[in-house]
């Protein structure tokens, strides 16, 4: 099979002194190195229909001058090393996400062309709802949907695309309807979208189906060359490793078995017609964004910025300890800060395991995760238990006075430990369930934060905006709170 250049396609591209009649392949490195060894050999199987649609592609980039614009997304499949051949931008994906990098990409880099280039099993199965709702989105970007019938690069299992009857690895007798349902067609699924500009369907079998994906290929990416919106370019894919058959009969079954299951179809054009795109906020470059993003805080006013502080909080749901770490963060932007909060709990709504993060700082928070805290706040022994042994040497440990100490683990060293009886203070003041508040003001009190009283006060009126009954109640407990730790703790 040649392709519409006259160049065999399992033959290195020739140069000028093999006659100028012979069309180099455009847009291809000129070396392969993915063995290590220098070559021009890809890594599919002979037939296979992958190679013909980079081929498709990158011609393509390259005659409409989008290749320094490019970046290919491609995750786990046959086309997995695809960076190996591809001569633009290449991200690797985790199975099935590679719409969700994509639209980062074409949101974060305005005029990027961008590609997500994706199996059957990939963009089918693990990771069908992303591309769909980036189709539904309309995000800017071109899906290349190879569609061979089955897991290729897996070993041949039963794909979503796979056919009544057709025998897989894991489907030996051939796959049921009343076990296995109905093939996915995902170019009749996405059609019922609206916000699609551009769907076909395209075949790789032989020479006349291979000049209409030429011409679907092109015309998706000039889409995204003007920067218009959501293309899906379909293609049937020969597979003969899979299929059990040399290259012939792989073609034969795209033409006759995979078509008419899978029509081959224009579903629709809306490129010339589409409105402009709605407009998005300005961004500008990802650096930029990350260093002056719109909801980035000013740093304090005396222009020192302060460092990163990591904290944790850990309790029992309905001890309000997510409130606590949320006060905490609120109380950080009151003072200038930037902040992030991480919770993390269990299915019970009372009870059960609650513990969040926190991250308080004088820029941008890269992360919000929080793995070696250096303060830890425990309203239980259990929490305790958990997270005190992975304190940052130097850290600072308060936790509730009625968990014995004989339950403190073995802390790292140069630890500053603080018990607090907050739930005993509470109850003297007629407010049980305000533990969280007095930690807060022990918090606040023990100066690792750098947290002013104010600050505190501020955030704790926010967070009961809803229940202003309960703000002076709780000012009370604070204020409660700092006058016990200035009493009976040790700076």
């Amino acid at each position: 099979m040649k392709s519409d250049s006259d160049t065999p396609l399992h033959e290195a591209p020739r140069d000028d002194r093999d006659g100028p009649h012979i069309k180099r392949v455009q847009g291809m490195y000129d070396v392969f190195d993915r063995s290590g060894t220098p070559s021009r050999a890809t890594h599919y199987c002979a037939g296979c229909g992958h190679g013909l649609a980079h081929k498709l592609i990158m011609e393509a980039v390259v005659e409409l001058g989008l290749q320094d614009r490019t970046v290919m997304v491609n995750p786990i499949g046959c086309a997995v090393f695809g960076y190996y051949y591809w001569d633009v931008g290449n991200i690797g994906a985790a199975h099935g996400r590679a719409p969700a990098i994509a639209t980062a990409i074409s949101r974060g880099r305005p005029g990027t062309v961008v590609i997500s280039y994706q199996g059957d099993g990939d963009l089918a199965a693990i990771g069908f709802n992303q591309a769909f709702q980036a189709a539904s989105r309309g995000e800017r970007m071109v899906t290349f949907f190879i569609n061979n019938a089955t897991y290729g690069m897996t070993g041949g299992q039963m794909a979503p695309t796979t056919l009544p009857g057709q025998k897989t690895a894991t489907s030996p007798r051939g796959r049921t309807l009343a076990n296995d349902g109905y093939p996915v067609h995902v170019c009749e699924v996405f059609n019922t979208l609206p916000a699609p500009l551009f769907i076909a369907r395209c075949s790789l079998a032989d020479t006349a189906r291979i000049m209409q994906a030429r011409r679907a290929i092109r015309r998706a990416l000039e889409l995204q060359r003007d920067g218009k919106g959501y293309a899906l370019v379909e293609l049937l894919s020969p597979c003969p490793t899979n299929i059990g058959g040399d290259s012939a009969a792989a073609v034969r079954f795209v033409n006759e078995q995979l078509e008419a299951e899978f029509p081959l179809a224009a579903f629709r054009d809306r490129g010339n017609e589409a409105p402009p795109p709605p407009p998005r906020p300005p961004r500008g470059d990802l650096n930029a964004y990350f260093s002056e993003g719109e909801t980035a805080t000013a740093a304090p006013a005396d222009g020192a910025a302060p460092e990163e502080l990591r904290l944790k909080f850990g309790g029992a749901g309905g001890q309000g300890v997510l409130s606590l770490g949320l006060c905490v963060a609120e109380a950080g932007r009151y003072a200038g800060r930037c902040a992030t909060w991480f919770p993390t709990y269990g299915p019970e709504q009372r009870g059960g395991a609650a513990a969040c993060s926190v991250v308080l700082a004088g820029a941008s928070v890269g992360s919000p995760v929080v793995d070696k805290p250096q303060v830890l706040v425990c309203l239980n022994e259990p929490a305790l238990r958990r997270y005190a042994p992975e304190l940052a040497p130097g850290g600072t440990l308060i936790y509730e006075a009625a968990v014995p100490a004989a339950a403190l683990p073995e802390l790292p060293a140069a630890v500053r430990v603080l018990a607090v009886p907050a739930a005993a203070l509470v109850a003297q003041q007629g407010m049980p369930k305000a533990a969280n508040t007095l930690m807060f003001a022990a918090l606040v009190w023990s100066g690792v934060t750098g947290l002013t009283q104010a600050a505190a006060l501020a955030a704790i009126a926010a967070s009961l905006r809803r229940k202003p009954a309960l703000i002076a109640r709780n000012r009370e407990v604070f204020e409660a709170g700092i006058a016990w730790c200035e009493k009976n703790l040790a700076r």
